[in-house]
């Protein structure tokens, strides 16, 4: 594996990329997102980046479980180096996730944890962590990542599969079992598994011709659950049923209609 590359990209300056490996296509990407998101992207290595790591996720998932500093500093450590989104000297974001091995797709890159800072998130910070995780592992020779997101939260749907332009290939009923997050508490943990593929570019994919089911999310879901807590309960057994089905009959999630807030399964994607 390569050594990390930090993605130096101060607003209003041109990039300063300090490893050849940057100059790839792929780094570019990451460095043009960094610039537009207006964050400094480095890897995450040291005891006070592990700390950083650990604020930033208390502010986004609560005081909960939280992964030890020394797992973190482990990952680093084993070549699963997280990144960072820095602003004004300050972390507001990361990625972090370690290598893996599928019994269907070999070597990939499990992505754990994408979070920013509250008051920094809808601003690009994620797309440009996710680019620079994306060039790393294109670095490494890995040409996979795979992560998992609620299906009920159709905004991450949209930035997954519309953004990112991956697909979702499998759907885990109550994955975690019971989790204590802010966010999650209380709630079945669904979860969709993403595929993204790394050697096709970011960005939507079209829509195929032929779709063969539709399944329709809450544009707010959170809103729902304060409202009308049964309704949202009853929200999540419908769309979980729908997807296991689908995916029994040999779909997958190939694209999300945001407008609609749906998803679109089909045999296979498009381009």
């Amino acid at each position: 594996m390569r050594g990390p590359c930090g993605v130096l990209r101060p607003r209003g300056t041109a990039p300063q990329l300090d490893c050849p490996a940057m100059t790839s296509e792929a780094w570019d990407e990451a460095s043009a997102a960094a610039e537009t998101a207006h964050v400094r992207l480095r890897p995450l290595t040291s005891i006070q980046d592990a700390d950083a790591i650990l604020r930033v996720m208390i502010a986004t998932w609560g005081n909960h479980q939280l992964l030890p500093r020394e797992e973190i500093l482990a990952l680093a450590e084993s070549g699963n180096i997280p990144w960072g989104a820095e602003a004004e000297g300050e972390m507001i974001g990361y990625v972090l996730g370690w290598a893996g091995i599928d019994p269907e797709d070999g070597l990939h890159v499990h992505s754990h944890m994408l979070a920013a800072l509250p008051d920094r998130r809808h601003r690009g910070v994620g797309y440009a962590l996710k680019l620079a995780q994306r060039a790393a592992c294109l670095d490494q020779g890995i040409n996979l990542i795979r992560w998992t997101f609620d299906p009920m939260v159709s905004r991450n749907a949209w930035f997954n599969l519309g953004k990112l332009g991956a697909t979702a290939d499998r759907f885990r009923r109550d994955f975690y079992g019971a989790m204590v997050d802010s966010l999650n508490a209380g709630e079945r943990s669904d979860r969709l598994v993403v595929r993204w593929d790394l050697d096709r570019p970011p960005g939507p994919r079209a829509r195929p011709a032929v779709v063969r089911e539709e399944v329709a999310v809450p544009r707010e879901y959170d809103a729902l659950r304060a409202s009308d807590p049964g309704a949202a309960s009853a929200t999540r057994e419908r769309v979980a049923d729908a997807l296991e089905a689908s995916f029994a009959a040999g779909n997958i999630v190939v694209a999300f209609d945001g407008p609609e807030a749906t998803y679109c399964l089909a045999s296979e994607p498009s381009e």
